[in-house]
């Protein structure tokens, strides 16, 4: 199923919700049967054909036909119990005992006797920034099911008791009631399948085959038949929580999560890498992080991640709606909250316990990469120093690329002499115009667009990043008061670079993966970079890349990366790869795919010029 037609279903059953709401969830139940009956009947197959097999064996009628029919009848029936009995792994983390945190057991405890919702069996304490609940099937595809509750770490340091119990509620209020029970049923069928459908992916039986054609037939139709359904829940969800705390805590509390997590995605992660520069051995991160995610966030970043959160839009990628349409369902003003001041971490027994285990276990996991990015990072420091002693003599480019170097050890680093000398030496000089306009001071608005506007002008390859950079920043009531005709002009120019920018993207995934493809032209410090975004990844073990020559855009700097996720089911890599192509640092676009059926490792081994990049042990 395409896209298109994925997206189509999707419209169908949100249309069909919003019509007959009980008439939509009896459909959905029995599409959802629909599987089941898939896996009856092929069982109900199997065992016939044995019993026909054996009872033609004890009449003396056994040929060779019967012979084969026993044999396939075997691979249903194991195929078909296998399906019945799909297991699942516990979540991450560590499962807390209520001696470990008996405020949080009895605060769970008041929230599942306010909504009459089953128990939570089993409570993990991890090192996400989230929080989330899940019910895993106890006997496969049938009977009951087991409830799990995974609470992060950060988000009790950055979240009061109140907002912190809201976010919980939420969670629980996906358990409740009928509706709850019918959803629940739904998630556990989801995993089930896709479980099954993994599991099949490297069998080449008959049976396998066949269960591989069907899923790939009933699964794209389940989720899109069930997308409304499990929308429907999250907003049934937020109002759980809502009736339980209110509706002023839990929209504070879906703001502050929003906002707080760009920070802690975007800056505390590139802060706490940044020590390595000076500490050879890692720093555990969560240590720091408890005083910083329980700070106000700079007032800067916090309207910039709220505006950033508030753009988006719900689409058929994700079942949770966005930040806009959560605060409208409930009735609350889209705008930045009072900070916590205390966090949730009251909710712990002995909260610097789980704080040295989680900087212990992070310590552990990362003491290879920390020390390739320490290693990386004294090269930096020596090319800075290099470059210094050869100021005088110095082009452009090596004044760009010295400029660069300092900002990478310091992020903050006064560096805007270095490019203003760079556009001395050769004007308009894209890298420079570009690093111009990233250090000039954010509230000299002027000053940037003159910027931009000269990079527009002389660099096609620079178009779509000058012009959405102008967008936003015409766009920030804080940079400047509002200038309509600026910002029609640069609308319409980022809409013709994106334009351009999408006929580039369809030539670089429409062409077979090693066609038009050639070294990576990365320099020394672009690659560093690339390696450092690799080693904060942990799925990925090895990663290739090689430039791809764009027929209509030559000009154009295109990759494709390759990496090796061993370990990760398909659906989790799809996401990784889709997530990396938006926050590699590469200087142009990627297509982030990994080693699998399509490319294979051997193929990418062969073709892909060997690995720019490996993960040692630790």
């Amino acid at each position: 199923m395409d896209r298109a037609d994925f997206v189509h279903l999707v419209r169908l059953s949100e249309h069909a919700s919003a019509d007959d709401s009980n008439g939509y969830r009896r459909g959905v139940a029995a599409f959802a049967a629909l599987g089941y009956l898939w896996v009856i009947a092929c069982l109900a197959l199997a065992v016939g054909i044995i019993a026909w097999v054996v009872a033609s064996m004890g009449q003396g009628r056994f040929n060779f036909t019967r012979g084969w029919l026993l044999l396939f009848a075997l691979g249903l029936l194991w195929a078909t119990l296998r399906a019945l009995w799909v297991r699942f792994d516990e979540p991450e983390g560590v499962q807390l005992a209520r001696e470990d945190a008996p405020a949080l057991f009895e605060a769970l405890d008041r929230i599942r006797q306010k909504i009459d919702g089953p128990p939570v069996h089993h409570v993990y304490l991890d090192s996400e920034f989230n929080a989330s609940i899940r019910q895993l099937p106890r006997f496969g595809l049938f009977g009951g099911a087991v409830n799990y509750l995974s609470v992060g770490l950060p988000l009790l340091m950055a979240l009061d008791k109140r907002r912190l119990l809201s976010v919980l509620a939420h969670e629980y209020g996906h358990l409740r009631g009928n509706h709850g029970k019918l959803s629940a049923w739904i998630y556990r069928t989801r995993l089930s399948w896709l479980k099954l459908d993994a599991s099949l992916q490297n069998d080449e039986g008959v049976m396998a085959l066949a269960s591989q054609a069907f899923f790939r037939w009933y699964f794209p139709r389940f989720a899109a038949k069930t997308f409304a359904l499990a929308r429907q829940d999250e907003y049934e969800a937020d109002r759980v929580s809502a009736r339980l705390l209110g509706p002023g805590v839990a929209g504070a509390a879906l703001t502050e999560i929003a906002v707080k997590s760009t920070w802690y995605a975007d800056a505390f992660w590139a802060g706490h890498w940044a020590r390595a520069a000076q500490e050879p051995l890692p720093a555990g991160p969560f240590s720091a992080m408890e005083a910083q995610l329980c700070a106000p966030v700079a007032p800067d970043l916090a309207r910039e991640a709220l505006r950033s959160a508030l753009r988006r839009v719900s689409d058929v990628d994700d079942t949770h709606p966005v930040l806009r349409d959560r605060l409208e369902a409930l009735d609350e003003k889209a705008a930045l909250p009072v900070w916590s001041t205390k966090s949730a971490l009251e909710l712990l027994a002995d909260k610097a316990k789980w704080i040295a285990y989680f900087d212990g276990e992070w310590r552990r996991t990362h003491a290879s990469d920390w020390k390739q990015h320490h290693a990386y990072l004294a090269r930096v420091r020596e090319r800075v120093a290099a470059l210094a002693g050869s100021a005088g003599r110095n082009n452009a480019d090596e004044m760009v690329e010295w400029a660069d170097c300092e900002r990478r050890i310091n992020a903050v680093a006064d560096v805007r002499g270095r490019y203003e000398r760079a556009l001395q030496i050769t004007a308009d000089h894209p890298g420079a115009l570009r690093g111009l306009a990233q250090t000039l001071p954010p509230k000299d608005r002027a000053a940037r667009l003159a910027v931009l506007e000269r990079l527009h002008a002389s660099s096609t390859a620079s178009r779509w990043w000058a012009a959405k950079t102008a967008v936003a920043l015409l766009e920030d009531p804080d940079a400047g008061p509002h200038d309509e005709p600026a910002l029609k002009l640069w609308r319409e120019r980022a809409k013709a670079a994106e334009a351009a920018e999408q006929r580039a993207w369809e030539e670089i995934t429409s062409t077979p993966f090693f066609s038009q493809i050639a070294r990576h032209d990365l320099s020394e410090f672009e690659l560093g970079e690339l390696r450092a975004d690799l080693v904060r990844c942990s799925p990925i073990s090895r990663a290739w890349l090689v430039r791809k020559n764009l027929r209509e855009f030559p000009w154009r700097r295109a990759y494709v990366v390759f990496v090796e996720l061993p370990g990760l089911p398909d659906e989790e890599r799809w996401n990784l790869c889709r997530q990396l192509e938006q926050t590699l640092s590469l200087p142009g676009a990627a297509l982030v795919l990994w080693a699998g059926h399509s490319p294979t490792l051997a193929e990418i081994e062969r073709q892909a010029f060997g690995p720019v990049w490996t993960r040692t042990a630790g």
